[in-house]
């Protein structure tokens, strides 16, 4: 095993025996061998238990269960117990306790409550994860550290203020530079003391719904980069303790789905040896988000990732949690999988009986039997990962579109306050991954930091927020034969939320080749009519710019209100490459016709056409091509033609079928 790797592919989960009588501990260890479970995630909740007064531990129960895993010859994922706090402390510290966006202390309950600037959770925090590391770091069977649970919510109490001051300080260093950033002669807000700075809450420069309405846009998306920080520097801290002990073992913290404004993954990223990621698609989420948010969680490091948790069956905290369906539940975890996973881990491994997560799914389920539709399916993919897991583990997808997704445009682009207040940032992203997505078109999602030059084209929709740099990393992509597709709000803004003069798209008007004199707010029950030069109409909604040449090429004009006539969307020749601008939201069969005339101009290639089945692929380290094909559906679908002749499934050693069933999976190699 090479350092920070994980030993094999795990298959496994959240195990809680704390919640049950230890002479069941050995019937549960039976049941998941039936399975072919492989690995358990523990002490994820137990502070309380290891540390039942400050100072006075209790690592008795936590022994016995890490031994029987152990003797079991489970691989183990052990977790630091740190992201749900005792109720003594809150009695003793309650400046442990976040203050909410309302102003509110928090009092004791719930998990993810700790303030990140309480020098007392620090301290205590620090202590037990110290005692941890130290008295199981020599068990060979740990294969991961589990920091934490889930980082996310914001505080805003007067600590966190204080510590935001410094923050901007090391940032602006001066309060000149300060306002200048932040714009603050706008309504008298400028700052004369450093004391003097509030943090952005509902009582003061911001209101409505926490992270979507503000007065100084700066100080906002600063805090959340300020909050982002402070919970990083938390996780760190525990990863430093950890290394101290056990310097070779992988050490993470579970991510989960957006939109999660609270951090910032794509710089926390860089602190984790490797991602892992807590997957719940909704009944009526489409398939290609969650294979979005895979695809960013491979795409982070440039590595697989750990699919830390996920459910068998339901969940308790969705509106609506329908039973999936025969079959669903191996596809959805195999999607996963085809998309860079490593491991396949649930929560939870053994059904609770009390408390908010009694109704969650698990692999033991209240029934406690073996005979159910939902274990047997368990059983099945644990089969199924045994046989094909060596094969797949450390192989990845060769993608050559890389899809923007910016965290610091996730934060300014909806505090965005004029034209429209419907600006979503992740729904616009999400319109342009789909197009791909159905063409079974490999995509990377990357950040604005990331190697531009590995792809043949970067998609930058609403690229809002350009930072320092970003202009000069764009225009020498494009003018040394990259091509860039960007759209509608894109260049307007500098790193602290101001405006760049002299029209927009700002820094991108030289690639780009126009600039845009206004935008259109379009009403939510109407649509701007386009049309291509070729002929084809086309439908825009939510905004439309209204855009002059300088260099350009018009590809569409609008045919529809009294700039009718005029660029809609352009391309233009920069050096050795190419830059497309779409002036509106497209609604998707209007963007189907966008994308591909971009993807033919390119030729992109596809890994299958003309199916509705996903495709991927994923690349072992010897080069062997190994191609998911998944039925995301409930209907049955024929094998695309580029598999029928010279294929075999790994999963079954035979010929591909040539129907594949509602939710069935192949998975094919040559």
């Amino acid at each position: 095993m090479k350092k920070k790797d994980l030993p094999q592919f795990l298959y496994g989960g959240d195990y809680n025996p704390e919640q049950w009588p230890e002479d069941t501990w050995s019937d549960d260890i039976k049941v998941f061998k039936q399975a072919e479970i492989n690995s358990a995630t523990i002490n994820v909740f137990s502070w309380a238990l290891l540390e039942p007064q400050e100072g006075e531990y209790d690592f008795s129960q936590l022994d016995k269960i890490v031994k029987t895993l152990s003797d079991a010859d489970f691989d183990i994922v052990m977790a630091t117990s740190t992201a749900a706090m005792p109720a003594w402390m809150f009695k003793k510290y309650p400046d442990v306790a976040r203050v909410d966006y309302q102003g509110r202390r928090h009092v004791f309950g719930a998990r993810h409550n700790f303030c990140p600037s309480s020098k007392n959770y620090q301290r205590l925090a620090s202590d037990l994860v110290t005692r941890i590391a130290k008295r199981y770091c020599d068990n060979p069977h740990i294969v991961a550290w589990h920091v934490n649970n889930e980082y996310g919510g914001n505080c805003y109490c007067d600590a966190c203020a204080k510590e935001f001051r410094q923050w901007l300080k090391g940032r602006y260093h001066t309060l000149d530079q300060l306002n200048q950033a932040w714009n603050m002669n706008v309504w008298s807000h400028t700052i004369h003391d450093w004391d003097e700075i509030v943090v952005p809450n509902e009582l003061g420069d911001a209101w409505g719904p926490e992270g979507t309405e503000t007065i100084v846009a700066g100080l906002s998306v600063d805090y959340l980069r300020f909050q982002s920080d402070q919970l990083l520097n938390l996780y760190q801290m525990e990863k430093q303790i950890i290394e101290q002990y056990s310097p070779d073992i992988p050490v993470t913290t579970n991510f989960h789905s957006l939109p999660n404004k609270m951090i910032d993954y794509q710089k926390w990223a860089k602190s984790q040896d490797i991602i892992s990621y807590d997957s719940y698609p909704a009944y009526d989420m489409p398939t290609y988000h969650p294979a979005f948010l895979y695809d960013m969680m491979r795409t982070l490091k440039q590595q697989p990732f750990m699919l830390m948790e996920s459910t068998p069956s339901q969940v308790n905290w969705q509106p609506y949690s329908p039973l999936k369906r025969p079959g669903q539940m191996r596809a959805t975890e195999l999607q996963a999988v085809a998309h860079g996973a490593d491991t396949v881990q649930f929560f939870q491994l053994k059904q609770a009986l009390g408390g908010s997560e009694k109704y969650h799914g698990a692999v033991i389920s209240h029934y406690g039997r073996t005979d159910t539709r939902a274990f047997q399916e368990v059983e099945r993919l644990g089969h199924d990962l045994r046989k094909v897991g060596p094969t797949i583990k450390g192989s990845m997808p060769n993608a050559k579109v890389g899809l923007i997704f910016d965290w610091s445009n996730f934060w300014s682009f909806e505090y965005v306050d004029g034209i429209t207040h419907d600006l979503q940032y992740l729904p616009i992203i999400l319109d342009y991954y789909r197009q791909f997505y159905e063409r079974n078109i490999p995509t990377d999602v990357i950040s604005v930091d990331d190697d531009f030059s590995k792809y043949d084209l970067v998609v930058a929709p609403v690229l809002y927020m350009v930072k320092p740099g970003l202009e000069e990393k764009i225009t020498d992509y494009v003018a040394q034969g990259g091509h860039l597709l960007t759209t509608f709000m894109s260049g307007m803004v500098d790193a602290s939320d101001n405006i760049y003069p002299g029209g927009y798209p700002g820094p991108l008007k030289q690639v780009t080749g126009i600039w845009v004199e206004e935008s259109d707010a379009i009403l939510p029950d109407q649509d701007v009519k386009i049309a291509l030069t070729g002929g084809q109409q086309l439908s825009g909604h939510l905004m439309a710019d209204l855009i002059h040449l300088e260099s350009a090429k018009t590809i569409a004009k609008y045919a529809s209100e009294f700039y009718a006539g005029t660029p809609a969307i352009t391309e233009n020749k920069y050096g050795q490459g190419k830059a497309w601008y779409v002036g509106s939201r497209l609604d998707h069969d209007s963007l189907h016709k966008v994308i591909s005339m971009v993807v033919d101009d390119l030729s992109l290639a596809s890994l299958a056409q003309n199916t509705n089945l996903e495709v991927t692929r994923r690349v072992t380290a010897d080069g062997k091509e190994l191609y998911f094909v998944l039925n995301m559906s409930n209907d049955s679908q024929p094998l695309p033609d580029e598999f029928k002749e010279g294929y075999y499934d790994l999963l079954t050693g035979q010929s591909p079928k040539e129907v594949l069933s509602a939710w069935d999976v192949e998975i094919l190699a040559k």
